[in-house]
């Protein structure tokens, strides 16, 4: 067992506190929030996560973490270790750690991004957001595929200097923070949300409202969000719907795991273009050679249009 991991010590919170909130939905008249056999299709996924993923940690981010640590930062004779750039390889004093865990959040908010604007890699996250709830129990409803390529988008951390254990103690802490994210108990915190993403903000992102789509990809933090044109507060006025637009409208794991790959392979198949075949894969979620489906933007842009056409109209949930 991997004491230096959080998440060691996390896993029995999250169990105890999706059974509290459950237990107080139901006692409070919020039958709406849990529903059972989402509960179950989370669950099972999430302890999924729970077995393959610390499988694949040792291979794909261990692995990688160490080799790209110790080719950048070689150790000399007299045991310190110089990166390839000519400085002194980081140690671990307080403020490193600090620096880790902002290098981390900043590498979240583009690892998440790249969650939703690369169609391939969105297969893998659109596990997360198929529930039509919004709970704790949704926090564990995590893909299984993710694993395979999230370690590369942190490889450049221990490239740069900071030890590979610094960085999968802050990969730790930074899920242990989005899962407490996900509760509609918690209201908006004034002062807080003008620095951290915060409960009201992860809802947005969980929206498929469509003025909502792709926003708030933060960890930590929210002003990655706000520097990169992708924050956007919750509208108290707006009716939220939880969700994807095309959900895969099955409890079954198998089926809300894979899902999404199916769709891009019979996505392929509507074209002969190589291009257009790879922009199936490799492009963003709801493009098509032939305008038939469209993108997060220009849904976006059609959105805004229809506002000016109607500027009483408060919100869109796309068919």
């Amino acid at each position: 067992m991997d004491f230096t991991n959080p998440l060691v010590y996390g896993v029995p919170c999250f169990i105890a506190f999706i059974l509290l909130e459950l237990t107080y939905s139901k006692t409070h008249g919020d039958d709406h929030l849990y529903q059972w056999k989402d509960l179950f299709a989370s669950g099972f996924m999430g302890v999924g996560s729970a077995i393959i993923g610390p499988l694949f940690k040792v291979i794909f981010a261990i692995f990688l973490f160490e080799f790209t640590y110790e080719f950048f930062n070689p150790e000399s004779l007299d045991g310190t270790r110089t990166n390839v750039f000519g400085y002194t390889s980081f140690g671990y004093a307080w403020y490193v750690w600090l620096l880790c865990q902002l290098a981390d959040d900043f590498t979240y908010y583009w690892f998440h991004r790249a969650n939703h604007e690369i169609r391939v890699l969105w297969a893998a996250h659109i596990v997360h957001h198929s529930s039509d709830n919004f709970n704790l129990g949704t926090a564990v409803r995590n893909g299984w595929f993710t694993i395979l390529y999230k370690p590369l988008f942190y490889m450049w951390m221990p490239a740069i200097g900071f030890p590979p254990e610094m960085v999968l103690v802050c990969l730790g802490i930074e899920a242990l923070w989005q899962f407490q994210l996900h509760s509609v108990y918690v209201p908006k915190m004034g002062f807080i949300e003008k620095i951290f993403n915060t409960h009201t903000m992860h809802q947005v992102h969980h929206a498929q409202n469509v003025e909502y789509l792709d926003k708030n990809h933060g960890g930590f933090l929210n002003f990655f969000d706000k520097i990169f044109g992708t924050w956007k507060e919750l509208d108290d006025s707006i009716d939220v719907q939880y969700g994807v637009i095309h959900s895969p409208q099955s409890y079954n794991p198998m089926v809300i795991l894979t899902h999404e790959y199916k769709d891009i392979w019979n996505d392929m198949g509507k074209s002969k273009k190589l291009s257009d075949k790879l922009m199936y894969v490799f492009g963003p979620p709801g493009w098509s050679h032939d305008g038939s489906t469209l993108t997060v933007r220009q849904q976006q842009r059609e959105f805004e249009k229809q506002k000016e056409l109607n500027p009483e109209m408060a919100f869109n949930r796309p068919n």
